[in-house]
């Protein structure tokens, strides 16, 4: 594998280019041809991890919630990532939107009408009325629930790892890294190859799956905004064209490509938004965005710890209950992707201090998730009617957004836009910044898993970026053509099983730098003795040659 990979010119660990090639080709060829017995198979085992692995996932985004919070107010808070010299590479502006565009912009895009209306119009707590106030406050408390703190839980605890460890140590810009401190230079053998092996394909199949539904989301809009059908030739086309903006993103690099893409798309999200603000009941949305706050802080602590205990075994219930089609599966899916976020939010990081890191890494994305529920998701609701007085206001009207959502969830912002002027010119800059977001993801990806089987963290040479660019679009691409619909349902499942074991990395990760913490504390103690002669060296200034030695 080493004289190919010589051959064909590029930089990068031969063992997982290759085996994470070969693995994905084999993969996207079984999903294609057996996508129905492959999609029961894994959706047996989906079935199982909820109803016997839920409550571990729920506990565990706490737990990692919790640990990084000890350690930005802890006396690790001030470490600086990169050293005590290390300047930030971007000014906090950039360093938010390139985090937020990568991160979840797409997910927002798509869910930030469809969730809140479906909790809405089917309540998940037992005798809470659909359409009600009620309703309408758990409903905006469950969506920042899955998208604020705990999505960023998930992503910046492994983005901490991966900096600490690969800035601290001076290690390979690689997920294997982070378990350095658990298990030193094995890292370098099959078990390390192995993580971050699983780590390629996770983050590959991963972005393959929001792309899917990326692409319907923006084949929905056109279809509304155009009348061409909704198909597999649409589809095709839509990723065609942005697989093509997002290669040439990638081809510009990091600076000149991602950060431009990002700042953009992050510009023309928060017009739409404050185009929804003023455009809409504004005094409503105004006392939504504050109202909102309160409930999310306050319903935290209930949804955070709920796991549906009851469901599977009272006798009104015959299954285990909306968690496992909610946020069990939120999570599993979402920590697919932290290898891939974790390791860019760590790329454009460093800098800046532990207790930056995490503060920024979770609040500010937070907030922004928070008031955009607010905006879009009671707006959303109060043109269904919240309440029976106002349903009977609305008529034949009330309702409109959330049997729009029945139908087909993608179509949810286009219906939703339907409400407001300029609906063909609004719902054109909706396709346009899902696209942008689309493109942001898949590029952000494309540069991250050249990383990982490179271990640098510049980029290689074009040809590799272009491989795992095309790669994206070409597992979404086959699938759809090969396959439609039921090959993306059932790689939907693949990915769902795939969280378990990258989950439980992720504990691990808490484990290794609960680790490397100690040593730091030990390193500490050693520097300040009396009888040491570098008793006056900044503890800051060590490296991790004596950890590695």
């Amino acid at each position: 594998m080493n004289s190919l990979a010589k051959r064909l010119g590029l930089r990068t660990d031969p063992t997982i280019f290759f085996v994470s090639a070969a693995i994905m080709i084999v993969a996207v060829v079984a999903l294609s041809v057996f996508p129905g017995p492959i999609g029961t198979a894994f959706e047996g085992a989906r079935g199982w991890i909820v109803a016997k692995l839920g409550w571990f996932f729920i506990l565990g985004v706490n737990v990692w919630l919790g640990f990084l919070l000890f350690a930005a107010f802890s006396s690790y808070g001030h470490i600086k990532l990169g050293g005590p010299d290390a300047k930030p590479e971007y000014n906090n502006l950039s360093w938010f939107t390139m985090l937020f565009a990568g991160g979840i912009g797409t997910v927002l895009m798509f869910w930030g009408v469809a969730e809140p209306i479906s909790h809405f119009s089917t309540p998940p707590v037992a005798g809470v009325e659909p359409f009600s106030p009620e309703a309408a406050n758990d409903a905006i408390a469950i969506a920042n629930y899955h998208l604020a703190l705990h999505t960023w839980t998930i992503f910046a605890l492994p983005g901490l790892a991966f900096a600490y460890c690969i800035y601290r140590y001076h290690l390979p810009v690689r997920v294997s890294s982070v378990f350095w401190p658990l298990l030193g230079e094995r890292i370098n053998g099959p078990i390390g190859k192995t993580i971050d092996i699983f780590a390629v394909l996770g983050t590959v199949f991963g972005v393959a799956v929001s792309l899917g539904l990326g692409t319907s989301q923006i084949a929905a809009g056109l279809e509304s905004l155009f009348g061409w059908p909704d198909g597999t030739p649409l589809r095709l086309a839509i990723l065609g064209v942005l697989t093509c903006v997002a290669v040439t993103s990638i081809v510009a690099g990091l600076d000149r490509g991602v950060k431009l893409l990002s700042n953009i798309n992050i510009g023309m999200a928060v017009g739409l938004m404050i185009f929804i603000l003023i455009t809409g009941s504004t005094l409503f949305l105004l006392r939504g965005i504050v109202q909102t706050f309160g409930i999310y802080v306050t319903n935290l602590p209930r949804f955070a710890f709920w796991n549906d205990m009851m469901a599977g075994y009272l006798p009104a219930t015959d299954d285990w209950g909306w968690q496992g089609s909610w946020t069990v599966f939120y999570w599993a899916w979402t920590v697919t992707w932290s290898p891939f976020i974790g390791l860019f939010v760590a790329r454009i990081s460093k800098g800046r201090t532990i207790r930056e890191f995490v503060l920024g890494v979770l609040f500010a994305p937070s907030i922004f998730t928070i008031v955009w529920f607010s905006i879009f998701g009671w707006a959303a609701m109060g043109i269904d009617g919240i309440g029976e007085e106002m349903r009977q206001q609305l008529g034949a009207d009330a309702g409109r957004i959330s049997e729009a959502v029945s139908n087909s969830v993608p179509l949810a912002m286009f219906a939703f836009l339907e409400s407001f002027p300029l609906t063909s010119f609004v719902q054109g800059v909706a396709i346009v910044i899902v696209a942008i977001f689309f493109a942001t993801s898949s590029d952000s990806a494309s540069l991250v898993v050249d990383m990982l089987c490179s271990g640098e963290p510049e980029a290689g040479p074009v040809r590799q970026r272009l491989f795992w660019g095309l790669a994206e679009g070409g597992v979404a691409a086959a699938l759809m053509i090969l396959a439609g619909d039921e090959a993306l349902n059932a790689l939907q499942q693949v990915i769902t099983v795939i969280g378990l074991p990258i989950f439980v990395l992720v504990c691990l990760m808490v484990v290794s730098m609960i680790v490397a913490f100690s040593r730091e504390t030990i390193e500490r103690v050693e520097i300040h003795a009396p009888d040491r002669p570098d008793f006056a060296r900044d503890p800051d200034a060590t490296d991790g040659g004596s950890t590695r030695s």
